[in-house]
């Protein structure tokens, strides 16, 4: 695990060369290849040293990391054309990458707190240092309060946890069963806020619409599954507590998802409807979590691989028309499909895995989730038939607003999609649907 992260640390100089960027996007790539042919085993921790180690959930999430940073580079190609301090931009996604791979394959608790929070400074940057409006100070505040005031109680619960154990290491907390009350909430309400669970995710539509392209790809496909990869660590030892407060949850989150669910119609702005299709994904993923038999453990992680794929593709497109247009808005983004018929069949296609229709990772990730939450109750089918329904429902809203209609008088200058988003939308559709063939690797190894 030593040479990826010395790999990255060496790619930092690299960034302040002039001419380099596509040099870096391709070490990425070219790291994401290598990081694929890691030898694993499924069954147990490998790759051990005293601090990193990798199983099928870092694998998967790691990848997942290494894989979206790329195409952020790819995706963000103004940037160069503008000479826009790229170099930095380029400096701050390498370290944001740092950050993530040891986040996901660190083996001790306080390393893993530390490099957990140390992600959020990189997004933060992005987010004032390459976003769109004047509003983009507010929704850093946001996104910075939110997690770090979730944060201390988990900061204070890790050091009790090291009080009692005198040791940090998450694979021996298995040996372990913490029943105490405060213990559980300020291990596990950092982890929902990080989700972010319904209640607390006020601060994902404000960055997400605010932060520039990659900020919105780096946050919806990886930042957003910190919260799940925790709660999937921490659970191990608050297994018996749980049990007894799990349904608290459960239910927020399964009535959160239906109301962010309808609330995506009311929506008019592009990105701003995929943020908040992001939360009502993402409350599926915690109700899995909490209920925590086998079918959750693994669809939660299944959908949030499809769900980092889909979310950040969705994103490249709504700046795709945004390049054009100069507007996020879905009455000014219309017919679309008179003027980039191509586009408009990639639209289609990440819709339709956003809906979770065959053969996506996200049907894999939904079946095997309501298939554990049918089995906690019954009565939580009502939510998760509605939950679907309207998760088909704004797709299909976002996609026919788009492409079909009467397109904006306005419009006096255009240009088709280039070759370089085509790829990109490509490198995001194929793991997605590819990966189903071999779904085995992820539902079979616990």
């Amino acid at each position: 695990m030593m040479k990826f992260l010395l790999m990255m640390i060496f790619m930092i100089p690299l960034c302040f060369s002039k001419k380099i960027f596509w040099m870096v996007q391709m070490m990425i790539f070219f790291r994401s290849s290598l990081f694929m042919n890691l030898n694993m085993n499924l069954m147990f921790f490998c790759n051990l040293s005293y601090y990193y180690s990798c199983d099928m959930v870092s694998f998967g999430l790691i990848l997942l990391s290494i894989w979206i940073c790329g195409l952020m580079l790819m995706a963000s190609e103004n940037l160069l054309k503008m000479n826009f301090y790229y170099n930095f931009f380029l400096f701050n996604i390498i370290f944001l990458l740092i950050m993530l791979y040891l986040t996901f394959s660190v083996m001790n608790l306080f390393m893993f707190y530390m490099y957990f929070e140390g992600s959020l400074i990189p997004t933060l940057l992005l987010i004032l240092g390459w976003g769109y409006q004047p509003e983009r100070i507010q929704a850093g505040m946001y996104l910075m309060f939110y997690t770090l005031f979730a944060s201390l109680p988990l900061f204070m619960g890790i050091f009790y946890i090291f009080n009692s154990m005198s040791s940090f290491m998450i694979y021996f907390f298995k040996f372990y069963n913490f029943n105490y009350y405060l213990l559980y909430m300020s291990m596990v309400v950092a982890f929902l806020v990080k989700m972010p669970m319904y209640f607390v995710h006020l601060w994902l539509p404000k960055a997400h619409v605010e932060a520039p392209v990659s900020g919105s790809m780096i946050l919806a496909g990886i930042m957003l599954k910190l919260g799940g990869y925790g709660l999937l660590r921490v659970m191990v030892y608050l297994q018996e507590i749980n049990l007894k407060l799990n349904y608290i949850w459960i239910t927020i989150s399964l009535v959160g998802g239906l109301y962010i669910s309808m609330k995506c119609f009311c929506q008019v702005d592009m990105k701003s409807l995929i943020a908040y299709s992001s939360v009502a994904h993402m409350s599926i993923v915690i109700g899995g979590i909490m209920v925590m038999n086998y079918w959750g453990y693994n669809g939660s992680y299944i959908l949030m691989i499809g769900h980092g794929l889909c979310s950040s593709g969705m994103f490249c497109l709504a700046n795709i028309s945004y390049e054009r247009l100069h507007s996020r808005s879905m009455f000014m983004n219309k017919g679309m499909m008179n003027f980039m018929p191509s586009m408009s069949l990639w639209w289609f296609l990440l819709m339709s895995s956003n809906m979770a229709a065959p053969p996506s990772l996200n049907l894999m990730g939904e079946i095997s989730l309501i298939n554990s939450m049918m089995s906690w109750s019954y009565f939580s089918m009502v939510m998760l038939m509605l939950i679907s329904f309207f998760s088909a429902g704004y797709s299909l809203y976002l996609f026919s607003y788009t492409q079909h209609g009467k397109f904006y008088q306005g419009l006096y200058s255009f240009y088709m999609g280039v070759s370089r988003e085509y790829l990109m939308l490509f490198l995001h559709w194929i793991p997605l649907n590819m990966m189903i063939l071999k779904v085995d690797y992820s539902m079979i190894w616990i």
